[in-house]
């Protein structure tokens, strides 16, 4: 080699820092995708390897339901949050400024309890079967056809009414940033309502649609509660039954495996069906739409078509728990304040966190300007899209190994013994959440940060300040704003998590979550109701939040 080529070579290599804030956001990255690793491990270094049996038996089962339920339930959200965020951006109608909002409300159900309350007011001795027995004078079920609640087709109905408001939030948005003029051109062509929506608007919003339906598949594929309540075997009720009642962890890793290939399948075919698609507005500032008015029986026939999911899916699950809450002894039970308690402190934990590691993250990548930890980045969030069982499995196991070691070493050191401090303490329960919803946080905190003018920082440190000084003065007062939205989303959405819930907390630990799981699964809906207005309340508070951050939209 040359002397001359020496100084081109070393311009190639690029000099790697070893800074605190980049190592820790390796080691973050690391924390975060340890248990997807760790499932693909243990999957393939099972102790027991029942992989053939499942295939022979149970696994065709599970991975039809599972595959039939993600596409009847995307269908018919993706119909019902396309139909309705259509209507209401270009039309007017009674209540139509009241439902724009009314329709965000079935966030704040957890799927699980809109089941509860549905079978309670639609099973043989609930209201509607009563009264159409004293209407018709029926005696029992043998004289008249009822459809069976507790079914497939319940939980689609069920998870549709409780999931599709993410198809209608993008929707909506992707509806009211097209250009009017647009629809202008398709009327003038002849086109008339339908054409409009089904030619120019449902093409254009299809990025929208599917990153909504895309939610809502992951959504059901995590979902435990629902489908266990209705007795569908999916994936995840799998993972369960294979991991509690069999006792054979390998075999539940090997089914959160499949679940793990079915999220990724899932969003590549969801890419790579839009590769050669582009979507531009035609101008710089496009013509906003000219909303139109409606009246007589069509304003009403769309003010009842956009009121009918908010009833399904809010009002009637609401109301049910209401009815059975008031009077109610069970708001006295002391376990109903433990549970809240230990959702506080978990859930608030959990939030904290995950945002600290987020900040950390997104602040160190930006620092170190290196290529893997900027590769690490966007991977870090596909533990949104892994279920909280599977994720469970990737967790319990490899911390019950260092749990049992560390309990060793200490008690053989200082004679001590500490039990379990990993698994047998909420610190599972809140290393599944910040992983789970770790990138919410991540979302929000790089948009945020993404807004600040690089000239800002930049000034900063050429003041004289350092790193961590430029994050606390600089940045943490201009994106305080979504740091406590991404604080307040995460909470949430660990008070509302079920499945990693039921197999990472600790001996005799309850959350609100699992109370209403453990009441409702002995049919006391009545000692259910209370817990279950408690989680709707939380949940409330990020769907304002969520209505407010886009009433500018």
């Amino acid at each position: 080699m040359t002397v001359a080529n020496q100084p081109a070579m070393n311009r190639k290599r690029p000099k790697i820092e070893a800074n605190p804030w980049s190592i820790g956001a390796l080691l973050i990255s690391a924390l975060v995708l340890m248990p997807i690793l760790s499932v693909v491990w243990i999957a393939f270094h099972p102790e027991e390897n029942i992989w053939p049996h499942l295939i022979r038996t149970t696994l065709p089962r599970y991975l039809s339901n599972s595959v039939t339920l993600m596409l009847a339930v995307a269908a018919l959200s993706s119909f019902v949050g396309a139909g309705t965020a259509w209507l209401l951006s270009m039309y007017r109608f009674p209540l139509s400024r009241w439902l724009e909002w009314l329709l965000f409300l079935p966030l704040a159900i957890p799927a699980y309890v809109g089941a509860y309350a549905l079978v309670d007011f639609l099973e043989y001795a609930g209201p509607v079967q009563g009264a159409l027995r004293d209407m018709f004078g029926w005696q029992s079920a043998r004289d008249y056809w009822f459809p069976e609640i507790r079914s497939r087709g319940g939980a689609i109905l069920v998870l549709s009414f409780a999931l599709y408001p993410y198809v209608y939030l993008l929707t909506r948005t992707a509806f009211r940033e097209q250009s009017g003029s647009i629809y202008e051109v398709a009327q003038a062509l002849g086109a008339g309502a339908f054409g409009r929506f089904w030619r120019v608007g449902l093409p254009l919003a299809r990025p929208a649609i599917a990153a909504g339906a895309a939610i809502v598949m992951m959504e059901t594929v995590n979902d435990f509660g629902v489908v266990e309540f209705f007795a569908v075997q999916t994936l995840t009720t799998g993972i369960f039954s294979v991991w509690l009642e069999s006792g054979n962890a390998g075999g539940a890793a090997q089914i959160a495996s499949v679940v793990l290939i079915l999220i990724l399948a899932l969003m590549a075919m969801e890419k790579f069906s839009r590769r050669r698609l582009r979507f531009h507005n035609p101008s710089r500032q496009p013509r906003p739409i000219v909303v139109k008015q409606l009246t007589g029986p069509t304003a009403w026939a769309a003010s009842g078509l956009c009121l009918l999911p908010f009833l399904i899916g809010f009002a009637l699950p609401v109301g049910v728990l209401l009815s059975h809450a008031i009077s109610n002894e069970s708001w006295f039970e002391p376990g109903l304040l433990q549970a809240l308690i230990n959702t506080l402190f978990v859930g608030g934990a959990a939030a904290v966190a995950t945002m600290i590691a987020a900040l950390f993250l997104v602040y160190g990548v930006r620092l170190s300007g290196q290529k893997l930890p900027r590769l690490l980045l966007p991977v870090t969030t596909i533990g949104y899209a892994a279920p909280g069982a599977v994720l469970a499995v990737g967790i319990l196991i490899p911390l019950a190994s260092v749990d049992h070691v560390l309990a060793d070493g200490v008690e053989n050191t200082f004679g001590v013994d500490v039990g379990l401090v990993l698994t047998g303490t909420a610190f599972a329960l809140v290393y599944s959440y910040a992983v789970r919803f770790f990138a919410v946080a991540q979302g929000a905190t790089e948009s945020a940060m993404g807004r600040i003018s690089p000239s800002l920082p930049m000034a900063a440190r050429s003041l004289g300040r350092n790193a961590r000084s430029t994050l606390w003065s600089v940045y943490l007062p201009l994106i305080r704003g979504s740091v406590g939205t991404g604080l307040l989303l995460v909470f949430v959405d660990c008070v509302k998590e079920l499945p990693a819930t039921l197999l990472l907390r600790p001996f005799n630990y309850d959350t609100l979550a699992t109370r209403v799981y453990e009441k409702a699964s002995l049919e006391d809906l009545g000692g259910a109701a209370p817990a279950a207005l408690l989680v709707v309340g939380v949940g409330l508070m990020a769907v304002a939040l969520l209505a407010r951050t886009s009433r500018s939209v």
